[in-house]
């Protein structure tokens, strides 16, 4: 089965006000075939700075996550929460999202294909992208 890269981010919100907000954007993502939603889970802190896990089915204000098609779960773990608390601040909160970029199926498949191999991969923070694109003619 050839699959594309797997990736994941940890999204940080202030306060413990879990919301739906973004679940529309990821929804058109996952319905555009771009990504394959794979675990999402919600981590926060209370004052006191204990951790608490939420599950999206477990709270009425992450309603519009149960919407999303995917096959969530079973793939991030105990290490990868404590991970992402490790960051977080009492009274303060974190999505946790695993997916493919089925969008690269087919590249990582020619890549494999032709004996090639990934030996690194990163992200170029947004604000350094922004400064590079505001310095390029605008796309067509």
């Amino acid at each position: 089965m050839d699959i594309g890269p797997v990736e994941y981010a940890i999204l940080t919100f202030p306060g413990n006000q879990f919301s739906g907000d973004v679940a529309p954007a990821l929804a058109k993502l996952i319905e555009s075939k771009t990504i394959r939603l794979l675990d999402l889970l919600f981590v926060g802190k209370d004052a006191e700075g204990d951790v608490l896990v939420v599950e999206f089915d477990e709270l009425d204000e992450l309603v519009s996550y149960r919407e999303l098609d995917g096959e969530v779960g079973g793939i991030l773990g105990e290490a990868d929460i404590a991970y992402a608390a490790e960051t977080l601040e009492p009274n303060s909160s974190a999505a946790l999202l695993v997916w493919e970029d089925v969008w690269a199926t087919e590249f990582a498949r020619a890549v494999i294909d032709s004996g090639g191999e990934l030996i690194e991969s990163g992200r170029i923070p947004a604000e350094i992208a922004a400064d590079v694109f505001a310095g390029l003619p605008p796309a067509d």
